[in-house]
């Protein structure tokens, strides 16, 4: 009978195959990884046989791995971007992570394709067009409400994946053009300069400052914890957490929590809701996200505008609020408000008068007395923050979670000897039968065999006592007590394991890309260098689906001055309380606004209030003579 229900899948950043093991062990369902090339961090590729290896490890658990190929690609790199789609495929990829429509005029073989956030997935019938182009998959705009997300799933029936967790872009992805325009690094190639964490002087049309020195285009952290059920009833069924560059103490610790609380979920609708793979975690510590990485957290537009996304004072990394500063000392200080402990290494940082963030390290810790290496400059009644946790990343930094499929085993006689059956909660099982003289036993042989066949060991299974079945008949002799050495059952539980094993590869299934529906429209006949068109098979792809005037896309023109750099749902207007929608008062500034940098470099401003959208356009170079 055909289950229903909606597969939950929790999807995991991978910097490496260490990373990716950890996410599955820690609890995701899937895991996206970096292939050889053409992923949207350039930093973070790995090779085929990395992969290869990666795959092999999480099918086991049903769990998946996505490769990401969602840079632009020149018609030069098109034949090696097919080579190693071919490879990917051939090693057991799941799915691919593509922005370039190029792509999908490639040879390809059946792989699933996902349409990445670059694609700037925020309409209706964006999605339904990505669908029926033959996406099984899609990545929707960190940007959208609840109810614009709703909106997209009535539109669709592929599965929906949202970020939940992790840095965000001030810009809509794929609609990025800064990197590119000032340092000649293309985000949507992979090499994004982060021009979005630089600090600014905010000036008007009058050369007024309005904020100086200020990182008016950084952002928090989304952290979205707490609307995973709001966010499955919308109809998000993939729930992604970004962090391709991350180290694998942030990707066990976030995995781990996400994991906990999409559970909770599950637990209550199971009528509803499943998960997307199999196996149950167990982990050695509890999960904190706060003690990760992290700028501060904000839901981002989850539930409308609020004015709590940025972080206008630093882009760095804030941490865990410890408490405030009760006594200073000449060598410590006393800390109060807090119920955190803490211990020599430990990283605490605060923000100064200047509205800067400064750091520094506790050399031992006395209760919530502090002694640091150096002393800072505190002041009575300053906010601190821990942004290491220095026995904490030493629970991470050890085998900190096993992941095992729950089984059973059925021991059972034959004519000739023994029959034994080795079933996991996939549903997947096998039965062995051995060759074996039939012995009396002088006592009860329950506690051994079931002592034994629970001996699992490191294998991904898990058997306790009560899933033991014993069913034997009598010998002739009376006697209902078979005598098995323990080291026979224990080679037979080994082989048992070993042939379910190979079970599991066997009869893993991978999604097949969907079908291209040629007679499928795009949205618009005319395309700019927003729609990011770089080769000619990504030109030809939307004339067959009926564009007619091209653009090339940005990194392939000069652009024009005053071009577009950033579309940001983010507004500094509001920000800075001065929403047009909310307030008719007249303006404290003359516009146009810009964002200057101290090299001079201005960067004009505009706001289209009808949309909701502040856009960040580009200078006019200096030209010599």
């Amino acid at each position: 009978m055909k289950d229903n229900r909606t597969r939950i899948e929790l999807l995991s950043p991978a910097r490496n195959p260490e990373c990716g093991m950890e996410a599955i062990r820690h609890g995701a369902d899937a895991v996206y990884i970096g292939g050889p090339a053409f992923g949207a961090r350039a930093a973070a590729g790995n090779s085929i046989d990395d992969i290869a290896e990666l795959c092999h490890f999480a099918h086991i658990y049903g769990a998946k791995v996505y490769v990401t190929l969602n840079t632009l690609l020149t018609d030069a790199e098109l034949p090696e971007a097919e080579r190693i789609i071919h490879d990917l495929y051939a090693v057991g990829v799941d799915a691919l992570i593509v922005q370039d429509m190029g792509i999908l005029r490639l040879h390809l073989p059946p792989i699933a394709l996902h349409a990445s956030t670059q694609t700037e997935l925020s309409t209706s019938e964006k999605a339904r067009f990505l669908e029926q182009a033959g996406f099984t998959q899609l990545v929707l705009a960190r940007e959208l409400s609840l109810d614009e997300i709703k909106c997209i799933r009535r539109s669709t029936t592929v599965p929906l994946e949202a970020f939940v967790h992790g840095a965000l872009c001030v810009s809509y992805s794929g609609h990025c053009y800064a990197s590119q325009f000032c340092f000649g690094r293309s985000a949507n190639r992979g090499e994004c300069a982060q021009f979005c964490r630089l600090a600014f002087d905010l000036v008007d049309a009058d050369g007024k400052v309005l904020a100086h020195d200020k990182h008016l285009l950084s952002l928090r952290d989304m952290n979205r914890s707490h609307s995973l059920e709001e966010m499955m009833d919308a109809g998000i069924c993939s729930f992604k957490i970004e962090g391709r560059l991350k180290d694998v103490s942030y990707v066990k610790n976030v995995t781990a929590y996400y994991r906990q609380r999409i559970d909770e979920v599950l637990a209550r609708r199971p009528e509803q809701y499943v998960r997307a793979s199999h196996g149950e975690t167990q982990l050695s510590f509890c999960p904190a996200p706060e003690k990760s990485f992290n700028r501060g957290f904000t839901d981002y537009f989850l539930h409308g505008r609020t004015n709590d996304i940025h972080c206008f004072d630093t882009p760095k990394a804030i941490g865990e609020y410890v408490g405030r500063v009760a006594r200073v000392g000449r060598h410590d200080f006393d800390i109060t408000e807090s119920h955190s402990t803490f211990a020599g290494g430990d990283g605490l940082c605060y923000i100064d008068a200047d509205g800067k963030l400064q750091g520094f390290r506790i050399n031992r810790a006395e209760g919530h007395r502090l002694y640091p290496s150096e002393m800072p400059r505190l002041t009575r009644g300053l906010r601190l923050y821990r942004n290491t946790d220095h026995h904490f990343e030493k629970i991470l930094a050890r085998p900190s979670a096993t992941r095992r499929l729950r089984a059973s085993f059925l021991l059972s006689d034959t004519p000739w000897g023994y029959a034994l059956t080795l079933r996991d909660e996939s549903g997947l099982h096998v039965t062995l039968g051995f060759d074996h003289e039939k012995q009396p036993a002088r006592t009860a042989q329950r506690d051994n065999i079931c002592r034994q066949l629970t001996r699992m060991g490191d294998t991904p299974f898990a058997v306790d006592a009560d899933s033991v079945e014993i069913c034997l008949r009598s010998l002739p002799d009376g006697n209902k007590e078979h005598f098995i050495p323990a080291s026979v059952l224990a080679e037979w539980r080994r082989q048992c394991a070993d042939r379910l094993l190979a079970v599991h590869r066997i009869n893993y299934r991978r999604e097949m890309r969907g079908y291209e529906q040629r007679e499928a429209l795009f949205p618009r006949t005319k395309l700019t260098y927003m729609d990011n068109v770089a080769n000619v098979r990504a030109k030809d792809f939307y004339t067959a689906h009926g564009a007619s005037d091209i653009a090339p896309a940005f990194e392939l023109q000069t652009p024009a001055a005053g071009s577009v750099l950033m579309r940001c749902r983010h507004c500094l207007r509001f920000a800075l309380g001065h929403c047009s929608k909310q307030q008719r008062q007249p303006l404290p500034w003359r516009e146009p606004l810009s964002l200057r940098l101290p090299d001079g470099r201005s960067f004009p401003l505009r706001f289209d209030c009808k949309h909701c959208i502040m856009e960040v356009h580009s200078y006019t170079p200096k030209t010599t003579t």
